[in-house]
């Protein structure tokens, strides 16, 4: 949330925009003399003038192949320098070990690494391995491997073609850098390597994605955001692959035709460990690729809800007071938040003086009483001041130490701060007290679930950060405890790096990688280095968090939302979008960036601030994000302190718009809330780019401004400022309107919306299917969950149509019992089959069958849901 310096970073996008422009930090000043310029010139090209000059990439000598072995399951190789060393980040590695595994039908894992297995590598802790192992001969995909110079090719066997190859690019593995290039088909259409606000079919020409956490105020384009994701999904013609790079470091990942078509990691540690999928489907590559990012968390029903929060709510009246607002002006509200308005000077595990405990306690209590919820924001970094949350961090030695021993000190809200260490083995029990005793249910503040924030971590002092306290006096409260020296153990980094200044710069966006984020130097408590760990952080707290809210609410499922993430975090949390601002552009840009996590991330949990968070928004901007807002997995408005009020009850067109979405969206709920089941069970996404549902049709792989919400209802939102009017694509299929029920049998062509007005948004259900939706609305997800159901039966063109729904209790780890219920409707009978355990009192009220005269065939019928079997012959008009 360091949004309030970081305005400029979106302002300024226009004219930083083409990828890999770095801000200049320096401004030569209009009087400077030409003799001090060229004084200036010289000394910047000076140690290039008396340096030896680099060898390029491509003339290094790259490696050899030895003691080749091929077994049923894979291939093992030892790779050596083949000439002398390039060095041109680092010093050649001279020996290394290849390892192909065909672990599955469908996945083939690949590690280069060094001999001596000093290297970095991803802590099985963090990221566990997937394991498994099957003959070549049931694999989908095969591996080969050229000698000398060696390079590898992954092919697909069922039409020969490689999805992957090295060849004619040397491999390069030094101490502080390695580079590997794939060679590709021209104009691919590649998707994911994030996280980015870039187009979701990414630029295929002079493209640099830099993953590297950073806090990324107003989240721009062409730029590393809070989180890294090494994975890439690949279609080409009727088939999709996917590549996972199971690698924690920063690295550019370059896309480029300027040497024929190619996809290149420039990486600065750790090893060469790929993940191959083979689909063939998009679908079967996310389902693949959630086996190794671990299946998502099942979140709680009630977070399905609509929330409320903002930066800048002055005291607990206020808070209490937009509760009241919402529930006069009709608009159902689920969650309340509050940001860290809430503390003392911002300290972490404090309340403020405006937010005293008895008001806060009977604030919970009310919103409890009316099946409503709260949450509050929790950062990692923790004031260095004498208070409990300090002291008992120093106590437990949880803290991050520089190599004299003393506490690392950065600079976040609070002033001087400390980071928790989170490798530490007394971080998970400190953070399990502190959660235990400031939210304890009887004489704490009873919150329902988590924000997390500022988990990159984000540092306000700026590299090298000499002096984080400013003016502030120095605390004689430090206990220098000495930082065990890295211990020579497996896997945790090569000695004697630079790591600080490495030879090769990443694009990160803002300069040195110790930039406003905790210096990479730090070791963790086991060894592991901060420059290696970095892009870890966020997840681990995540993990961590996850932990101390279910150790203080057994049974239950946390909910905890996150900034920062990596690979596997949707096991753990949800991710909300970060601190993007007001504006027409972003409010489109919010569907491709939630694609990304939803989709590709195996991160359903996800959606962006509503409205906007930075600066000012307007009206109609508001109210048409109000509706498309209602279409993400997570809905909530919130806005920074010194904008415009922004709740949905400000203006009567955005009240009006809350009013309708939440209605839908509330009607909607079991059906998506059956789609997020899904994806925790198999890692089918909950939502989904069109290309998806349609991978044949080249039309649709450049879509980023419609999508399908669950398995059936497609989206296309207005997106144009201040228009009622949006042209969309409708794929060779026969759709019907949500709203008018009205047929379109659509050869694949471009439809235009007119007179879409702002509290409406165009969602067409998908022929085919069958969609279950609660008959009535509430003010509450509690309330709705009384409510019967009604079933949408829109048969395709061959007249059947299918549908699923999934019940539980909505917030149990453990059920006691569900019901999973398939509806098949075969043109003549509609028919309910299934586990039928979950006890509910709520009745099937209807059945519309959809066809050309729109609502046809109305049946309406009372049923129990738990039956063991639901059949209903459809009598001819």
């Amino acid at each position: 949330m360091n949004a309030l310096v970081t305005t400029f970073d979106y302002i300024g996008q226009s004219w930083l925009a083409n990828n890999g422009s770095t801000a200049l930090y320096h401004v030569m000043p209009a009087t400077i003399t030409f003799l001090q310029a060229c004084l200036v010139l010289w000394s910047s090209l000076a140690p290039w003038a008396i340096s030896s000059p680099l060898r390029r990439a491509g003339d290094c000598p790259g490696y050899k192949a030895s003691n080749f072995k091929r077994t049923d399951s894979g291939i093992t190789a030892d790779l050596t320098l083949a000439g002398s060393g390039c060095n041109i980040h680092g010093q050649d590695l001279e020996d290394l070990r290849f390892l192909a595994e065909y672990q599955t039908d469908s996945r083939l894992h690949v590690i280069i690494y060094d001999k001596d297995e000093q290297v970095y590598q991803v802590p099985d802790f963090v990221v566990p391995r997937p394991e498994g192992s099957t003959s070549a001969e049931d694999s989908l995909l095969d591996v080969s491997i050229e000698e000398q110079p060696f390079s590898f090719t992954v092919t697909r066997k069922g039409n020969n073609e490689a999805i992957f190859t090295t060849k004619g690019s040397p491999i390069i593995f030094e101490t502080q850098y390695w580079r590997l290039r794939t060679s590709l088909p021209s104009d691919p259409s590649l998707y994911g390597l994030g996280e980015h606000t870039d187009s979701l079919r990414l630029p295929t020409s002079k493209y640099v994605r830099t993953l590297w956490a950073r806090d990324a105020g107003a989240v721009p384009l062409n730029s590393n955001l809070y989180g890294a994701h090494p994975v890439y999904y690949e279609h080409r013609s009727e088939n999709t692959h996917g590549v996972l790079l199971l690698n924690s470091n920063g690295m550019d990942i370059k896309i480029n035709n300027d040497d024929g078509q190619y996809l290149e990691y420039n990486v600065i540690g750790g090893v060469i460990d790929l993940y191959f999928l083979a689909g063939p489907s998009p679908f079967d590559v996310a389902r693949q690729y959630s086996e190794i990012s671990l299946k998502p968390a099942m979140m709680p029903y009630w977070g399905f809800g609509f929330h409320q929060c903002r930066f800048g709510y002055s005291s607990v009246d206020e808070v209490a007071a937009v509760v009241a607002n919402y529930s006069a002006a009709g608009i159902p509200l689920e969650t309340m938040w509050t940001d860290i308005d809430y503390m003392d000077q911002y300290k972490v595990f404090t309340l403020g003086e405006n937010f005293p405990l008895d008001k806060m306690r009977n604030l919970v209590d009310r919103l409890h009483a009316n099946n409503q919820h709260y949450i509050v924001m929790v950062d990692p970094a923790v004031a260095f001041q004498d208070y409990d949350a300090f002291n008992n961090g120093k106590a437990a030695d949880i803290f991050l130490k520089n190599v004299d021993g003393s506490i690392y000190k950065g600079r976040v809200w609070p002033g001087v701060t400390a980071f928790p260490d989170w490798f530490h083995e007394n971080a998970q029990s400190y953070w399990n007290y502190e959660f235990k005793t400031f939210f304890d249910p009887e004489k704490g503040v009873d919150i329902d679930a988590l924000w997390i924030d500022m988990n990159e971590p984000s540092n306000f002092c700026e590299w090298p950060c000499e002096n984080p306290q400013e003016s502030q006096e120095d605390t004689d409260i430090v206990e220098v405890r000495k930082r065990n020296r890295r211990q020579k153990e497996p896997k945790r980094g090569l000695p004697g790096r630079n790591l600080i200044d490495p030879s090769y710069k990443i694009q990160n966006s803002i300069g040195s990688l110790s930039n406003k984020t905790a210096r990479t130097d730090l070791i963790h408590q086991g060894g592991w280095t901060e420059y290696d760990t970095h892009n870890l952080y966020g997840t681990m707290m995540s993990k961590t968090s996850h932990d101390s809210m279910l150790n203080r609410r057994p049974g239950k499922r946390p909910m905890v939302i996150t900034r920062s993430t990596f690979l596997g975090a949707g096991s753990y949390v949800g991710h909300w979008l970060g601190d993007n601002v007001s504006a027409w552009d972003q409010y489109i840009t919010s569907i491709r960036h939630l694609l990304q996590f939803v989709s590709f991330f195996q991160v359903p949990m996800v959606g962006a601030d509503v409205c906007g968070f930075l600066s000012d928004t307007t009206e109609n901007l508001c109210a048409r994000w109000t509706v498309l807002g209602a279409f993400y997995p997570f809905y909530r408005n919130h806005n920074v302190a010194g904008a415009i009020s922004q709740e949905a009850y400000r203006w009567p067109s955005v009240a009006d718009a809350a009013r309708k979405a939440i209605d839908i969206r509330y009607r909607l709920l079991d059906y998506i809330y059956t789609a997020m089941h899904r994806q925790t069970v198999d890692g089918t996404p909950m939502l989904a780019p069109v290309w998806f549902h349609y991978p044949t049709d080249s039309s649709t792989l450049a879509i980023q401004t419609q999508y399908f919400y669950g398995p059936s209802l497609l989206v296309s939102p207005v997106t144009d400022k201040d228009s009622k009017s949006v042209t969309i694509y409708l794929p060779n299929d026969l759709f019907y309107d949500l709203f008018t029920l009205t047929p379109i049998d659509s050869l694949g062509s471009q439809v235009v919306f007119e007179d879409v007005a702002f509290t409406d948004i165009p969602v067409h259900i998908k022929g085919g299917s069958i969609i279950p939706a609660r008959v009535n609305s509430a003010m509450t997800t509690t309330a709705v969950r009384s409510e019967d159901f009604e079933l949408l039966v829109a048969p395709g063109r061959d007249g059947k149509a299918t549908g699923t729904l999934y019940l539980d209790d909505g917030e149990s780890l453990e059920q006691d019992g569900t019901s999973e219920i398939r509806f098949t409707f075969d043109g003549e009978t509609l028919k309910a089959d299934g586990s039928f355990d979950f006890s509910t009192k709520v009745r099937i009220q209807s059945v519309t069958i959809l066809g050309e005269g729109g609502a046809k065939n109305p049946i309406d019928f009372s049923l129990l849901v738990p039956t063991n079997e639901l059949q209903y012959s459809i009598l001819q008009a």
